[in-house]
């Protein structure tokens, strides 16, 4: 067996029996269930105030709730992690809520892309979902490490099927890290500025709006990138 190979069945095992130490401390600690359970249930509901007021229970662990919630909701897709950092925003004010909300998916990112390259397709399958992976796995095909930048600019492309599907494909860690950290940035410093400004309504209509914004930017970067392609393509053929 090679080095390489050695290394690999090394993780795969490794994070085998972590996942399995925790399923069994889920399953026979009560005090580990229950709070999970009304985490999952929480971040459900997709409402801003209900998370919020959840995480403000917590008292001066708040941060550490967050930030651990946000890494939960990142490896146990599609829970949504949009509600957390507008969430962080309000309870923390939207510059330091921003801060730990672009800590904490980054922190969710690598966890996804490590589950990825130490497992394979099928178990990250069954984290992200098929129908999840197979939506992105097109983007990879065509744009490469340029999907990560694109889709990360997008809050309606699933974070951790980018994230796990990453892990599937021969892009190295720091690319992939890097990528994740300047596209994710500037939607993370708007929501938050969102969610720290503005309350009910106005905040989803706000958001709303936003979202249509993203998709024509993603609309004009697929169609540059078509542009490119087709380009090349009679470059080739004249020469």
């Amino acid at each position: 067996m090679k080095k390489t190979e050695k290394k690999t069945h090394a993780a795969r095992w490794a994070i085998l029996v972590l996942a399995a130490a925790l399923l069994a401390l889920y399953l026979a600690v009560p005090a580990v269930k229950e709070p999970v359970d009304d985490a999952v249930a929480i971040l459900a509901s997709s409402n801003v105030e209900t998370v919020a007021a959840w995480i403000r229970g917590f008292g001066g662990a708040a941060m550490a709730v967050s930030f651990g919630l946000m890494v939960f909701s990142s490896v146990v897709a599609p829970l949504p992690a949009f509600v957390i950092t507008l969430s962080n925003a309000a309870i923390f004010g939207w510059w330091q809520g921003a801060i730990l909300s672009w800590s904490s998916a980054m922190a969710g990112a690598a966890l996804c892309f490590a589950i990825a390259r130490g497992l394979g397709r099928d178990v990250v399958e069954r984290f992200a979902g098929k129908g999840a992976i197979a939506g992105v796995e097109g983007y990879f095909q065509r744009y490469g490490t340029r999907t990560i930048l694109i889709c990360r600019l997008l809050p309606f492309v699933s974070f951790d099927a980018v994230s796990y599907f990453a892990g599937l494909t021969p892009i190295g860690f720091l690319p992939f890290f890097a990528a994740t950290g300047v596209g994710q940035l500037p939607a993370t410093i708007v929501y938050s500025y969102v969610g720290g400004m503005l309350t009910g309504g106005a905040q989803f209509l706000v958001t709303g709006l936003l979202c249509l914004f993203s998709l024509a930017i993603l609309v004009g970067i697929l169609r540059q990138l078509y542009q490119d392609r087709q380009r090349k393509k009679r470059e080739r053929a004249d020469g």
